[in-house]
């Protein structure tokens, strides 16, 4: 049996701002062709408001996670928060999070780094530490206000939003672990220079050498792993930067369009990095039967990917009505136009002339 069989997901939970702002109004401001967005595959997306942070909407996804896995908080050993966005510098977010939701003092509490992967990459770890026993319960959150330099093409997709999961025995799991695999190289393909305000990135590079390359050379490790194709899974996530990236590459490792669309939600939100690709697991754990099979596939800048097997339980009807579902976030929505964007993310200063 692999480590990984002896855990799975108790409570999932997301949580996404009811702000939109429209990408045709990027467009509009900075001058790019209209069609931009409609290439992305991106239409709108979500933004933080004035009085949120990706500790805060950490806590809300929490707080549902917590809701459908029906354990008392305080059972859970490790808070493991994966962000690039976090409001402190120096000062632990999980730590904030942990304390909120009445898990503190007896805990590990960590912010993990690893741009889009980091929530990712404590969930991978969380398997380990629950199926070795050192821990009963673990909370993985995965939240960002991301960041985008005003006019860059980032802009289009640059979202915010959070998922959490809560990780612990199969017995209780509303969807168990079947295998993972990681595969990480040292690809300079995104990246943020101490003090600067955002991040850059190697356009076209950011597709083929990294995004590509990681993930369908994680899955293709996966199913050598496990012996599992394309046909024996219902669901295909990966991670989501816009709408075409998931497409392309689910057609490079032979997935039909129709396994991934249920989980593809950054037309409707963009790219909220450390949740982009666990709110479209989210989504799918919603709407999921017992029996299914999930692949799972998120990616981190840098670069690094992991692919999951994950394999759905009688548990998910009872527990996905306890919670705020993906589809609700989605349609409570309030459109607004850039410059109340630009005040909500703090931006006015900083634009240069």
């Amino acid at each position: 049996m692999n480590p990984e069989e002896k855990t799975g997901i108790l409570g999932w939970g997301s949580y996404i701002p009811r702000w939109r702002l429209p990408l045709s109004d990027i467009a509009r401001v900075w001058g790019f062709n209209p069609k931009e967005p409609e290439e992305l595959n991106v239409f709108e997306k979500s933004v933080a408001g004035v009085d949120e942070d990706s500790v805060t909407m950490g806590w809300e996804a929490a707080r549902n996670a917590l809701k459908r896995a029906g354990i008392d908080p305080r059972e859970i050993g490790a808070v493991w928060f994966g962000t690039e966005s976090k409001p402190y510098a120096v000062k632990p977010s999980a730590t904030i999070i942990a304390e909120a939701l009445g898990i503190t003092p007896d805990t590990m509490a960590t912010d993990w780094e690893f741009a889009c992967r980091a929530a990712s990459e404590a969930l991978r770890a969380s398997i380990g530490v629950v199926a070795s026993g050192m821990v009963k319960y673990a909370l993985i959150i995965g939240s960002d206000t991301a960041q985008a330099n005003p006019g860059d093409v980032l802009e289009f997709t640059a979202s915010s939003a959070a998922t959490a999961l809560i990780v612990g025995p199969r017995e209780e799991a509303a969807a168990y672990f079947e295998a993972s695999y990681t595969y990480v190289t040292d690809t300079p393909d995104f990246w943020r220079r101490a003090h600067a305000h955002y991040p850059l990135h190697g356009e076209a590079f950011t597709g083929e050498p990294a995004y590509f390359h990681h993930i369908t050379n994680a899955v293709k490790g996966l199913f050598e792993k496990t012996g599992l194709k394309p046909e024996d899974f219902d669901y295909a996530i990966f991670h989501q930067p816009n709408g075409t990236f998931p497409l392309r590459v689910g057609r490079m490792l032979g997935f039909p369009k129709e396994k991934i669309t249920p989980g593809l939600v950054t037309p409707y939100i963009g790219n909220s990095y450390n949740s982009s690709a666990l709110i479209g697991f989210s989504k799918v754990l919603d709407e999921a039967k017992p029996g299914q099979r999930i692949l799972l596939a998120p990616f981190g800048s840098g670069a690094g990917s992991d692919a999951y097997s994950i394999v759905v339980t009688e548990n998910i009807v009872s527990r996905r009505e306890k919670g705020v579902k993906v589809s609700e976030y989605l349609q409570r929505k309030h459109l607004i136009d850039y410059a109340l964007y630009a005040k909500y993310r703090g931006l006015i200063d900083r634009i240069k002339g």
